[in-house]
């Protein structure tokens, strides 16, 4: 009895402990050894990419080990491979398989931000299937149409574009607000809130009700302590020009 407890009491320290860092396992088939792969991350100001890490791929495998204070995007870089597979870094056990031929293709996964990134984007795919079939359908009556000039083609079909366009605009909208509403732990949803709060036509009431659902581990975040600032920002009374003083007017 008294092992069985040891071996509880060590698996809940393991446990925790596993809680306080991030271990990216991965898998590069077709990458030779040697090769770098680079953890990246935007820059202070948002303008570029910084390399936070670097590992050397063994055998078709690298791992990565770390501390996160907060989820954040970041994205691998493999040498000699182009395109990024983007993740988020937070503590946990993160699992990257690397498609080298189709960078799009890889597969991050293990932990919760990274599992709800990869179901929300193929969420979304569904929203807009709709327009990305008319692309495929209709390119090439419209390379045809551009060949030959022909304008009544080409504004057809820009206008057919144009209308599938605002609906897919419509239904991914809702899309992102019913995930804000429903995921309160997810920094997918602190990155759709501010985005609504940075946009002038946004409701506050709506933008400011999804956030008070926020778990506080989400409200902590960058993103998270944006939103507050911007909501607080839009509550608070403009100041106009200062009214005279009584009897200053002749």
């Amino acid at each position: 009895m008294k092992k069985l407890i040891l071996f509880l009491t060590a698996a809940v320290v393991f446990t925790s402990c596993n809680k306080d860092k991030y271990t990216i396992s991965g898998t590069a088939k077709g990458i030779e050894n040697g090769k770098t792969i680079i953890v990246e991350t935007q820059d202070a100001n948002g303008m570029g990419m910084i390399a936070v890490d670097t590992v050397k791929v063994e055998n078709e495998k690298f791992e990565i080990e770390g501390k996160a204070t907060e989820p954040i995007f970041h994205t691998l870089q493999v040498e000699g491979v182009q395109g990024k597979v983007p993740f988020i870094l937070e503590n946990g056990d993160i699992s990257v398989v690397i498609d080298k031929d189709s960078i799009q293709k890889s597969k991050v996964s293990g932990t919760y931000n990274n599992d709800e990134y990869v179901k929300f984007n193929e969420e979304i795919k569904v929203v807009q299937k709709k327009l990305m079939d008319f692309q495929t359908n209709n390119m090439q009556a419209m390379n045809t149409a551009q060949q030959n000039k022909d304008t009544v083609v080409i504004n057809n079909l820009m206008q057919q574009f144009s209308k599938l366009q605002e609906e897919v605009a419509v239904s991914s909208k809702a899309k992102y607000i019913k995930y804000a509403e429903t995921h309160p732990k997810s920094l997918i949803s602190a990155l759709i809130l501010q985005g609504m709060a940075n946009d002038p036509s946004a409701d506050l009431k709506k933008t400011e009700s999804i956030y008070n659902t926020f778990d506080e581990s989400l409200k902590n975040t960058k993103p998270g302590k944006e939103i507050k600032t911007k909501l607080d920002q839009m509550k608070s009374p403009t100041t106009g020009a200062a009214a005279p003083a009584v009897g200053d007017a002749k």
